[in-house]
């Protein structure tokens, strides 16, 4: 640093700094000019005396408005063929609900296609609403939407949410203000165009539900998510290219206007037997390989598989299924680590031995 720069206060240094940032940020040109005047303002207050209050807070608020993705978008990948492989690869059966996933993408794909000509018929491709049981795949299935098109995939709970201030952000006059929900995940995201999950919309806190389903109208509403304005951020964000994709139990917690905006996608529950092929084929491998298990260490004989699917009685989804697995593997490991064994088989009559005590 200079001697010029040494002499300077602190303060005024960092101001600098803080400009400079915000030179080199690429945002809409209004909301350049607000973050300048603040800037011009701070610096006026630090000559006259003023507190690093309000230092802090401009510093806080820039931080916030450099770190979004106003023109930052990854490259859509609307290949059919590839989004099916992965969909197959990650989800056993469920072909109806693939199928509409293809159609949602054949939609996107269309209006998307720059050989349209000014003339193309826009047409917005309704937000996909996963409707299903604890465990039947809903959030899985929509991650594989995001991996499918190439987006960054970003989940909002909505589980206990209490406030419609939690969606969109608090105003900065308030105490320890900070953006809500939707912006938080954008910054994650890095793109204006990810994939944003809007999970277990049923569960919201019941004193709030009515505000925080106004918000959602916003939201999925493409006539008004073009200029979505978070109360911290205080200026329209653009998530027109957003992908929405939410999920619940049940709609009978779920506004009209709300499903309005959604279409319900039901999530079937799973029999036996598709739980025995989805245990072998998906999910006994994947977890084999977390354990640090190698291939020919664990053997499970086919007959056994009906007692590991169902263990404690009927489940929709296979969350218990997952963790029985799970529970196996954590002891197949811990024998081979105190060296009881180099290979184990499971069988009929040894199954009660691995199965995990509930």
């Amino acid at each position: 640093m200079d001697s010029t720069a040494q002499d300077q206060p602190l303060e005024i240094v960092e101001l600098k700094k803080l400009s400079e940032r915000l030179e080199s940020a690429e945002l809409p040109s209004d909301l350049h000019d607000k973050a300048a005047t603040m800037l011009r303002l701070v610096n006026f207050s630090f000559k006259y005396g003023g507190s690093h209050t309000n230092f802090d807070q401009v510093e806080n608020y820039i931080d916030w408005i450099t770190n979004l993705p106003w023109n930052i978008k990854s490259s859509d990948n609307l290949d059919l063929i590839k989004a099916k492989e992965i969909l197959d690869r990650n989800h056993y059966g469920l072909s109806d609900i693939k199928n509409r996933i293809l159609e949602y993408l054949s939609v996107m794909k269309l209006n998307s296609d720059p050989q349209g000509g000014a003339n193309k018929h826009v047409m917005r491709a309704p937000v996909l609403f996963f409707v299903g049981l604890v465990g039947t795949g809903k959030t899985t299935i929509a991650k594989s939407v995001a991996d499918a098109m190439n987006r960054k995939f970003i989940r909002i709970p909505f589980g206990g949410m209490g406030s419609a201030l939690d969606l969109r952000g608090q105003s900065r006059i308030m105490p320890d203000a900070e953006p809500g929900h939707v912006v938080k995940a954008l910054r994650r995201a890095g793109t204006r165009n990810s994939v944003i999950l809007l999970d277990e919309l049923d569960r919201v806190s019941e004193q709030a539900r009515a505000d925080i389903m106004g918000v959602l109208v916003e939201l999925l509403d493409p006539e008004q998510n073009a200029a979505f304005t978070d109360h911290f951020i205080d200026f329209p964000f653009n998530l027109s290219e957003t992908l929405f994709i939410a999920t619940a139990n049940n709609t009978s917690n779920i506004s009209t206007a709300v499903m309005d905006r959604l279409e319900p996608i039901q999530m079937p529950s799973y029999s036996d037997q598709e739980k025995i092929i989805i245990a072998q084929s998906y999910v006994f491998p994947k977890i084999v390989a977390e354990a640090g298990i190698t291939k020919g260490q664990l053997i499970i004989d086919d007959d056994v598989w009906p007692a590991i699917v169902r263990p404690l009685g009927f489940d929709s989804g296979i969350r218990t299924l997952e963790r029985t697995i799970n529970g196996v593997c954590r002891k197949v490991a811990r024998m081979l680590v105190e060296g009881k064994g180099t290979s184990f088989h499971i069988t009929q009559t040894n199954v009660k031995e691995f199965l995990p005590a509930w």
